[in-house]
């Protein structure tokens, strides 16, 4: 095997929550509706607003690597909805949704083989693609942990 298909492959594996992570799907598959906009004490945000912030900046990195003319949300406030807003059932499918579709054009992205994932993207400061799927793979692992604690909590807490 090449190394390059090699490299893409522990690409995929590591988006999809391979080794040491949690894939997304086992996080939100009975996440409850009803608790998608609790808030837990000392906790500024909700399990729909933190899958909104992943679901921006998976997006917002997406977009930064097949898109020359995307211009990235403000930071910090483009990056989380609203810290009043709430969400209902639709919106938070709608959430899942475009996380999920976002997340299957990264994976092809990577597996492309005209995707050349050393080269820098010309309007970045050095970043490449391979760096960017990493940067994707590593936030999502961070606030998938952290719906994981919510979850816990929230479902703890409602009993």
């Amino acid at each position: 095997m090449n190394n390059d298909l090699l490299l893409r492959e522990q690409l995929l594996y590591l988006l999809n929550g391979g080794g040491a992570h949690i894939d997304f799907e086992s996080v939100v598959k009975d996440f409850p509706a009803e608790l998608i906009n609790q808030r837990i004490e000392k906790i500024s945000y909700s399990a729909w607003q933190l899958l909104e912030h992943m679901r921006i900046a998976q997006w917002d990195i997406l977009e930064f690597c097949r898109n020359p003319k995307h211009i990235s949300p403000a930071w910090p406030e483009g990056y989380w909805p609203d810290s009043e807003r709430a969400a209902n059932a639709e919106a938070w499918l709608n959430s899942l949704a475009l996380f999920r579709a976002d997340l299957k054009a990264m994976t092809e992205l990577i597996t492309d083989p005209k995707s050349d994932l050393f080269a820098r993207i010309k309007r970045g400061e050095g970043q490449t693609i391979l760096r960017e799927a990493l940067l994707v793979a590593d936030h999502n692992a961070y606030h998938l942990g952290v719906l994981v604690t919510l979850k816990k909590l929230l479902v703890s807490g409602a009993d």
